[in-house]
């Protein structure tokens, strides 16, 4: 499989499969393919899989896509404005990412759920208590709300992230929480009683635009009707 990133802000990946080769993506992530693709949809590893999508905010239904008797193409676009990111998963690299970050693969990676450790992570850390584990062997594609900050983190060494900010990680990182400090900050600063703290080593993908802050922005120009 070759691919190619294109566009910007709202960015798709053009995939080059030979014949054969398959494409595998949520319920409606195609955007356009070559004729010789054939789709077929299905739970995508049986009754455990398709619970994990489903906890972790994905379709229950995962469609493939197969170039027949020749090289074919096909495409993935992103559904809100910012990046796609390609990531070589493999045994000695596997990756933690949002809810919803998924966006297509080769047919080889393995999408899971991950648990975070800390149950106050989970509840508090604005990530929610499930996420998305990516594992097995191949390429995966993943939206990124915005533009995308990277760090590598040392072990033991740790960076604090306001709700919503922490894309995808190092399975090696954990997540904790930190409680803000001080009352004035808590009930006017505005940025909430908890951020997520998240420890190396490893390496992290932040955006610079969860989608749910980009809502907020745009709420109060929308018409209500009234």
């Amino acid at each position: 499989m070759r691919y190619e990133i294109k566009g910007t802000p709202f960015p798709v990946v053009i995939c080059r499969i030979e014949a054969g080769e398959t494409m595998c993506c949520q319920r409606g992530g195609m955007s356009w393919m070559s004729p010789n693709i054939t789709m077929s949809t299905n739970a995508g590893g049986g009754l455990g899989k398709m619970f994990s999508r489903a906890v972790t905010g994905e379709s229950i239904f995962q469609n493939k896509y197969t170039a027949q008797g020749s090289m074919g193409e096909i495409a993935f676009a992103s559904s809100v404005p910012g990046n796609i990111l390609p990531f070589e998963i493999s045994s000695s690299k596997q990756i933690v990412a949002q809810k919803s970050a998924y966006l297509a693969s080769t047919e080889k990676v393995d999408l899971s759920i991950f648990f975070q450790k800390k149950f106050g992570a989970g509840i508090f850390g604005g990530e929610g208590f499930i996420m998305q584990k990516l594992s097995g062997e191949g390429v995966a594609f993943l939206e990124i709300d915005g533009s995308v900050v990277e760090y590598e983190l040392a072990a033991g060494q740790s960076i604090l992230i306001d709700t919503g900010y922490l894309a995808a990680m190092d399975v090696t990182c954990s997540i904790d929480i930190e409680t803000v400090k001080g009352v004035g900050n808590v009930l006017f600063g505005g940025e909430g009683l908890f951020n997520t703290k998240v420890t190396g080593p490893g390496h992290i993908w932040l955006q610079t635009m969860p989608i749910a802050s980009l809502a907020g922005s745009v709420r109060p120009f929308i018409a209500t009707g009234n």
